[in-house]
């Protein structure tokens, strides 16, 4: 029987506030301590963008409304059979909690500038942490019309 194969769908968040990147520290399993931005899988019965949201919260205690898409993304793990297809959000942080209990894994939600997470390349998650961040200095902002939930 042929294995069925599936991406793991995630979304992301890009939050930007004087200069610098909301990215959270989280114990990466067997990957380590590593940085992200606030993600996670997307859960049944939600949109995208109410998962992008919700997600943000969980991490960081920030309350975060999407505002455009700066991009789709798919990467493979170069050590595991996990493909992830990411869908990567911009807004505006509407508020926060800081004393909220963070997701299980999360260390601290932590304020870096674009220079600090690519000299931390070898601690982020993911190439796509920087990549998100740089495609969002880049001005990618596409209409969240474009993601359709029937």
């Amino acid at each position: 029987m042929e294995k069925i194969w599936k991406p793991h769908v995630t979304v992301a968040s890009v939050l930007e506030q004087d200069g610098k990147f909301l990215v959270v520290e989280e114990d990466a399993g067997s990957d380590g301590i590593r940085f992200n931005q606030p993600a996670g899988h997307w859960e049944p019965g939600e949109t995208l963008i109410a998962g992008a949201s919700r997600e943000v919260l969980e991490e960081s205690g920030y309350h975060f409304t999407p505002e455009w898409l700066v991009g789709i993304y798919s990467w493979k793990h170069p050590n595991k059979d996990i493909t992830y297809l990411r869908f990567a959000f911009g807004g505006r942080i509407t508020g926060h909690e800081p004393d909220r209990p963070l997701d299980t894994g999360i260390i601290r939600p932590v304020w870096l500038s674009p220079e600090e997470i690519r000299a931390n390349a070898p601690k982020n998650r993911s190439p796509l942490v920087a990549r998100c961040v740089d495609d969002y200095l880049a001005g990618h902002r596409y209409p969240l019309e474009l993601l359709t939930h029937f």
